[in-house]
């Protein structure tokens, strides 16, 4: 019987699983080696090589109504899109309504957690910790690890010959990027072209003399603003979408996406992806076009070496006096508490049922909470995992024999890595990772059953964004304010751009609600039939 449970880590998976313990009667202590919770959200100026940080720019590429916690809205005047000092603040406002804060014990390092002598039988854990210099030893029954993917930068000098031996500039990984004033005047290589290259590269361009963005892949650039000024998550992230991607040839879908995507401008006219390529990664960057347009930052191929003071690439160019070079290279995840005979069984979440559990140990109480990248928001997933997970450890939900989570992970074909870094290995789709915890959870709600006893809300919930308080319409941990949540979320995208009022026609037909009404249980049928019958489906036509 699990009771007391370990919580490694503050961050948002950390603050879930304590809340999600204590609805389920468990006894939780957090241990969280800074001073205060938010994980990489809790921005310092500092920069300290064992903590990773946002950079004070940073904005969140996820709206606000398709990240919160569950039964927790964003207040309605907080903006779509959140700069890091809203949400750390928003995690304080979660921790103190839930009273979280104490069941955590801050400035404590978490030094090792290794299996009990009679682990097969017990599933009990020894976790030492280090508060203030003094080394703590504490027995828990089960433990849950909310580190996320973000622990250690990867800084990959031997794949750029001359870096550390030849190059005289400075060199640094974008976990020590702040702000940009230590760039000012100066001629700078961003490398990578995830996420964060992309808005490094822009905020640089503002200040550098010369800004160079050095892209391996095939990358389609989207903008967080999608037709009529929404989010684009809320308008993108749909079951009725969701439905579509299953149904049409995966073929098809993808030169629909690539046409939406060239439909804003032409990404092989900028170097930045074509539509032939089968291999591509998708970045969120309203800016980088225009700097692209305007030859603030220039987009280079990869770098095939460095001089002492240029930067060759593999098209056979080179540019010449640069000082600085920014490696926005990504992160391992090493965990280097865990002891190394538990650590083996699994390289990283592709050997984890479920993307949580190992599944070849004798008992199932350790939980690895957000090692995952899906299309949608890390926090409503992580969330999910720590309300099944915490439904395990109190005996409601059940985990299958060993060898069936085994099968299951091994039917997950994993990709092959090209290095540690790249999380589009760990990249899953939003709405089928979150409705499968959700199901196993039993929380995941039936649009079929709601439109028969709540057609709007069923509309709401198939066609409109597939927002975090679906899953608190059923099952345990239910949340009386679900509904309203759902049927008010347009309110709230807008509430915070009322600041001038002007006049609208406010004179709106009701045909799109009627056509809603019509498709839906079209879809639902369609969905029914080939979810028995998968041989109906285009995919499986297409061969």
């Amino acid at each position: 019987m699990v009771r007391r449970v370990a919580v490694i880590g503050a961050g948002v998976g950390g603050l879930a699983s304590v809340k999600c313990c204590l609805d389920e009667g468990l006894e939780p202590t957090c241990f969280e080696r800074s001073e205060d919770i938010g994980g990489v959200w809790r921005y310092t100026d500092s920069v300290d090589d064992t903590r990773v940080s946002v950079y004070r720019s940073v904005i969140t590429n996820t709206s606000k109504e398709m990240s919160c916690f569950s039964d927790f809205p964003f207040p309605e005047d907080f903006p779509s899109y959140l700069p890091h000092s809203l949400l750390l603040q928003y995690f304080q406002m979660y921790a103190c309504h839930f009273n979280l804060l104490q069941h955590i014990r801050f400035k404590t390092t978490v030094l090792s957690v290794r299996k009990r002598p009679d682990f097969a039988t017990s599933g009990q854990w020894e976790v030492v910790t280090e508060t203030d210099g003094v080394h703590e030893s504490h027995i828990f029954d089960a433990v849950m690890v909310c580190t996320g993917h973000y622990q250690e930068p990867y800084l990959p000098l031997d794949c750029f010959p001359g870096i550390d031996t030849r190059f005289k500039g400075q060199y640094l990984h974008s976990q020590e990027y702040r702000d940009v004033e230590a760039f000012r005047g100066k001629r700078v290589l961003v490398v990578g072209i995830g996420n964060t290259g992309g808005d490094v590269s822009v905020e640089l361009s503002r200040v550098a003399a010369k800004v160079f963005l050095s892209a391996r892949s095939n990358t389609w650039v989207a903008s967080r603003v999608s037709s009529h000024g929404f989010p684009f998550d809320m308008v993108s992230t749909t079951r009725f979408n969701h439905f579509l991607d299953w149904l049409l040839p995966s073929a098809l879908t993808r030169r629909i996406r690539f046409r939406k995507f060239n439909s804003w401008f032409n990404h092989a006219n900028y170097g930045l992806a074509s539509t032939k390529s089968s291999k591509f990664k998708i970045i969120v960057n309203e800016e980088l076009p225009f700097c692209l347009l305007s030859g603030a930052v220039v987009l280079k191929p990869s770098v095939k070496e460095f001089t002492e003071s240029s930067a060759v690439f593999e098209d056979g160019t080179i540019e010449e006096n640069i000082d600085v070079v920014l490696f926005a290279t990504g992160y391992i995840f090493p965990f280097p508490f865990l002891e190394e005979s538990v650590r083996s069984l699994f390289e990283d979440n592709r050997f984890l049922y479920k993307c949580i559990f190992p599944p070849q140990l004798e008992k199932p109480t350790l939980a690895i909470i957000g090692l995952i990248q899906l299309t949608g928001s890390i926090m409503v997933g992580s969330e999910m995992q720590a309300r099944w997970v915490t439904g395990i450890f109190a005996g409601r939900n059940k985990l299958p024999p060993a060898s069936r989570m085994m099968a299951d992970v091994l039917k997950r074909k994993p990709p092959v890595k090209r290095n540690p870094s790249e999380r589009e290995n760990l990249k899953m789709s939003f709405i089928s990772y979150t409705d499968e915890i959700a199901a196993c959870a039993g929380v995941k709600p039936s649009v079929l059953r709601l439109l028969l006893t709540d057609p709007r809300l069923a509309l709401a919930i198939y066609f409109g964004p597939c927002t975090p308080y679906q899953y608190r319409l059923v099952g345990r941990g239910a949340w009386g304010g679900a509904r309203a949540a759902i049927l008010t979320q347009w309110q709230r995208v807008l509430k915070p751009l009322r600041t001038r009022v002007v006049d609208e026609d406010s004179d709106r037909s009701s045909s799109w609600h009627w056509m809603c009404l019509v498709a839906l249980p079209v879809a639902l049928t369609a969905g029914f039939l080939l979810s028995k019958h998968p041989q109906l489906g285009w995919r499986h036509w297409a061969g």
